[in-house]
């Protein structure tokens, strides 16, 4: 009966780090930016930083009660996964009906619209973060017999995508497994490349697996469906989870025990401190991440700048456009305007600024 508690409680503190984790690493997100940069480090700094002193900290508080060790990690995971979000993000998740105040809605373009009381939050992105997948597709027969077809969708070879960029992705088949399941294998697609349906089919035909087209983009549909994503930055993280976390204490408090032993409120004060302590672990980075979000941007104007001389005319303008001049993706940037038609073949960035008796100028 001992070893059965024992095993209780140790996973119920592995179930706090996990998602503890989750708050600090959250779903992999990928990209160049100095945001992402940060998000990277976040979680080494879980890793190397927080998870150590925490666990220090935790046992420290726990010597003068042992036995409420279970009920510790018991009552954090409870608060603490109401705000933790695959992202990462800190905002009202899983909360009963009536705190449910994130919500989100598409438009035809897709834009994301949030309730109201997201103003606490900035949001940075939506992302698709595809993971290996079996799915399982029913459908009826000539017979109006039901039929279940199952498939796996293997994404080890889906490289990253870089941040902000829009991919199509493309399925091949793979493989035919063991218990008959046909694999497909997941990528991005390249040069115009599309899933040719066609060719799965017989494919699948030599394998002996007999499957229609309906079902099968029917499965492809599925696995597309994915969940997305949502990247947010809470404003001010240590006074949102510090207010949520006395609300949360107060409701335990008046809804629970009548009667409360000095040794009761000590360990609540426990519960509390370290709370806290967690609070200011996540805080001290998410605050880190809304001084990025805020700094001030290379922004001239709010308005698209059409003509460089309206740079040029800015205080240190030429020196600012010899830096775009000079960037690494500006070969990028030119093949771009050719596709576009902006440019032609004779482009050369090198006319655009001259240095003559006269000085540094437009050409």
């Amino acid at each position: 009966m001992r070893k059965a508690v024992n095993r209780r409680g140790r996973n119920r503190e592995r179930k706090f780090f996990d998602a503890l984790r989750d708050i600090f690493v959250g779903a992999k997100v990928e990209g160049e930016s100095g945001y992402i940069n940060l998000m990277k480090i976040k979680s080494q700094y879980y890793e190397k930083g927080v998870f150590p002193r925490l666990k220090q900290d935790i046992e420290s508080a726990l010597k003068s009660f042992p036995e409420f060790r279970e009920e510790l990690f018991e009552k954090l995971y409870t608060f603490f996964q109401r705000y933790f979000s695959e992202s990462g993000s800190i905002y009202f998740r899983y909360t009963p009906l009536h705190q449910n105040v994130y919500e989100k809605v598409y438009t035809d373009d897709k834009d994301v619209i949030l309730f109201w009381k997201t103003h606490m939050l900035y949001y940075v992105k939506t992302d698709r973060l595809f993971k290996n997948l079996e799915v399982e597709i029913e459908s009826q027969n000539s017979n109006l017999k039901s039929q279940k077809f199952k498939f796996f969708f293997d994404v080890s070879g889906l490289e990253h995508k870089r941040a902000n960029e829009k991919r199509e992705i493309i399925f091949e088949f793979k493989e035919k497994r063991k218990d008959g399941v046909p694999v497909f294998s997941v990528s991005y697609s390249e040069r115009g490349k599309i899933t040719k349906i066609e060719n799965i089919l017989k494919s699948l035909k030599k394998e002996d697996i007999e499957i229609t087209e309906e079902i099968l983009e029917k499965a492809f549909r599925v696995f597309e469906k994915q969940s997305e994503v949502d990247y947010f930055i809470n404003k001010n993280a240590k006074e949102f989870l510090r207010e949520q976390f006395n609300i949360w204490l107060y409701q335990y408090v008046f809804s629970g025990e009548s009667v409360w032993t000095e040794k009761r409120i000590k360990q609540l004060q426990v519960l509390k401190n370290i709370a806290f302590k967690i609070i200011d672990f996540i805080s001290q980075f998410e605050d880190e991440l809304v001084r990025i979000w805020n700094k001030p941007k290379f922004v001239l104007n709010s308005n698209y700048v059409i003509t460089l001389d309206r740079i040029a005319k800015k205080d240190k303008g030429l020196n600012l456009i010899e830096k775009i001049l000079e960037h690494k993706n500006f070969e990028k940037q030119v093949k771009e305007w050719k596709d576009l038609g902006i440019v032609d073949d004779g482009f050369n960035k090198n006319k655009i600024i001259e240095n003559d008796l006269t000085g540094k100028h437009l050409s």
